[in-house]
């Protein structure tokens, strides 16, 4: 039997924890999460949350295990992508690694600017 990806988006959502922008904040303020933009590099660029590490969905697993500061098990962990879709699957698979303590933005990236809370984003190059 076929299962579509969005089949598989809603399993994930029913075992991973999402939180709203608001809870996203507290946390970060209250703790040093490690936030994990799971959008490609090109979506990383034109914007994203303050302090957060692009690793996109695709070789999440792979740079993880090769990465020995991003292992710590009992770490907060918050991960987003542009809706949740992504991120919803990352946090299943984060937490099948080991990882204790992640949690999804609910409504992704979209979310988070919706609310107007920051965007980091880096300076076009200038060769002037």
């Amino acid at each position: 039997m076929f299962k579509s990806a969005h089949e598989f988006v809603q399993d994930a959502k029913t075992v991973v924890k999402e939180l709203p922008v608001a809870d996203i904040q507290a946390l970060m303020a209250s703790a040093e999460p490690l936030i994990i933009d799971v959008r490609e590099p090109d979506e990383f660029r034109e914007g994203h949350v303050p302090g957060a590490v692009n690793i996109p969905r695709g070789l999440l697993e792979f740079q993880i295990s090769n990465d020995a500061s991003l292992q710590e098990l009992n770490r907060s962990m918050i991960v987003y992508c542009k809706t949740s879709g992504r991120a919803a699957l990352a946090a299943v698979v984060l937490r099948t690694m080991g990882f204790q303590n992640v949690v999804s933005l609910a409504g992704g990236f979209q979310a988070w600017v919706a609310a107007n809370c920051p965007i980091d984003k880096p300076k076009d190059l200038s060769f002037e």
